[in-house]
């Protein structure tokens, strides 16, 4: 299981799921730039936490850095979806459905959700 990345290693997972591999540092930091405000050494850290941690494999060219990702974001999206249902819920569906729908919920949502679980009934989990 991959770690749990805080908000700003996610972002930069983020930007590079987003766009085609292998993307230079550069680029990455260009695109992280307008979005986060960051400069372009503290994207270049994140990129190496990122490396060390087995996200990224990086790889250099010339005067400058290539990354690819190592991880699918669906992945990293169904570990994350699993640890927060075991940490927060307990793994209780109830408890996330509680939680989700504490508001007030209107007769679409309901819908999609029900028809969501017809499709879904058959399968296992």
């Amino acid at each position: 299981m991959y770690p749990h990345l805080p908000d700003s290693e996610h972002a930069i997972m983020q930007i590079i799921w987003g766009q085609p591999t292998p993307i230079s540092k550069t680029q990455v930091a260009e695109l992280a730039a307008p979005e986060r405000g960051w400069k372009p050494q503290t994207v270049y850290t994140l990129l190496n936490r990122l490396v060390e941690k087995g996200f990224l494999s990086s790889k250099k060219q010339g005067k400058e850095r290539f990354y690819t990702t190592l991880v699918p974001r669906e992945t990293y999206i169904e570990q994350a979806t699993e640890r927060f249902m075991s940490n927060v819920h307990k793994n209780s569906l109830t408890g996330l459905m509680n939680a989700l729908f504490s508001s007030k919920v209107d007769k679409n949502d309901l819908e999609e959700l029900e028809q969501w679980l017809k499709d879904n009934a058959d399968k296992e989990v």
